[in-house]
């Protein structure tokens, strides 16, 4: 205890002082201070707990109404749903036709939007049935809308290859069945031979013309790349086989060259002789000496190649092939061949006629000589020109031929 005593004895206490035990104004300021803060968190505090009630009861009324009544406040319906991704999703199997816009080409093809999940590609070879180097060429431009047909699928990116060649050719089959049917001349321009035939394009499909079926003896080599007039002979598209003929359209454009009419044609060379001019697939000669009633000393002056022209048809061999020309017949007065060729073409047809006439009335002529000199017909022709009523085919009073006047020759 004594050590004790001796311990607490030895501690030094600094004196007391009084004045820090008296309350002054401004320790009492600060307590005021402090107290402030605590209310405004206490506050803050509650009005984070009635937001979270809120929020935590705003949640269980929606969860209340997905469990109850999902589809309240909806503008649509399930089916409208269905019926919405139905319309953006398509068949991509192979074959379908699906409609597209076009939003992008390039030198190899085009990008079209087919409402799939990835961009549809148009490689520029399935883009016509012809032969092209750029889409652009069939027309293939950005914000054309057109159908395609799904060709295939492009591994790397799952995009869908379109065509519309294979469209083109299904169409162009339909066309030829069509025109077949209805058994009409057509042109086709040759763009291959072989040792059977030639190859000509129609409709822009590949048809096979037989040498058997060419009217001309011309070598197939001669017959690249030009037209000539043909006609159906098979269709077929599932052995696609298309088969032409030319003997048969031309058998039908020359039953329709009447001695006398005017064809139109145009010149597709010149000779020392005259010139061959092609009326609706038939070569004809203009004969230098049919040109014009002036004569003519170089053809080249009055023609070139190509020019067009309308031509009257003076004669027709239809065994040997043959056809003359004339447009010195459609002259209304000599030489206008040469120096006015516009004023020939505009009255070729009036010019035409009055030939016909002219024959027309030269063959009655011959009719009534000879029957003149035959009295074993029946008929006689009295001294005023008219034909005795011998037959039921004439009238009563006979057929008056006086005014028939004399042929000229052209």
């Amino acid at each position: 205890m004594a050590s004790l005593a001796q311990q607490f004895t030895g501690l030094r206490c600094p004196p007391l002082s009084s004045s820090r035990f008296s309350v002054k104004p401004k320790q009492t300021q600060k307590v005021g201070a402090f107290a402030s803060p605590i209310v405004s968190a206490v506050a803050v505090s509650n009005a984070q707990t009635k937001d979270r009630l809120e929020l935590k009861k705003m949640f269980e009324d929606a969860y209340e109404r997905c469990r109850t009544a999902p589809m309240e406040g909806v503008s649509f319906t399930i089916e409208d749903f269905q019926t919405a991704l139905e319309k953006y999703d398509f068949n991509s199997e192979l074959g379908t036709k699906v409609k597209g816009t076009v939003f992008c080409t390039d030198a190899n093809g085009a990008l079209v939007d087919i409402t799939a999940k990835s961009s549809a590609y148009l490689p520029v070879q399935e883009a016509s049935i012809h032969k092209i180097k750029h889409v652009e060429e069939a027309g293939i431009v950005p914000g054309l809308r057109e159908e395609f047909v799904i060709i295939g699928e492009n591994e790397a990116d799952d995009s869908l290859i379109l065509s519309l060649r294979s469209i083109q050719y299904e169409l162009a089959w339909e066309r030829c069945r069509q025109l077949q049917a209805e058994d009409v001349v057509v042109k086709g321009k040759v763009v291959g031979a072989n040792k059977g035939g030639v190859v000509a394009l129609v409709e822009g499909l590949r048809g096979f013309v037989p040498f058997s079926q060419i009217s001309s003896k011309t070598a197939a080599e001669e017959l690249l790349d030009k037209e000539l007039p043909l006609k159906f002979v098979e269709v077929d598209e599932e052995q696609s086989r298309l088969v032409f003929s030319n003997r048969k359209a031309m058998a039908d454009s020359q039953a329709q060259l009447g001695i006398g009419s005017v064809v139109l044609g145009t010149v597709q060379s010149l000779k020392p002789y005259g010139a061959f001019v092609d009326i609706g697939g038939i070569n004809g000669l203009l004969h230098v000496s049919q040109i014009s009633h002036d004569r003519v000393s170089d053809i080249a002056t009055v023609l070139q190649p190509g020019d067009t022209l309308k031509v009257m048809i003076l004669s027709h061999d239809r065994e040997r092939g043959r056809v003359s020309l004339s447009t010195k017949k459609l002259e209304p007065t000599p030489g206008d061949m040469i120096r006015n060729p516009t004023l020939v073409f505009e009255k070729a047809e009036e010019m035409a006629q009055t030939f016909r006439q002219r024959i027309a009335q030269a063959e009655a002529m011959a009719r009534v000589d000879m029957l003149r000199f035959q009295p074993e017909s029946g008929l006689t022709l009295n001294s005023d020109g008219i034909l005795g009523p011998l037959t039921s085919d004439l009238p009563a009073e006979g057929l008056d031929l006086s005014d028939v006047p004399e042929a000229e020759d052209s």
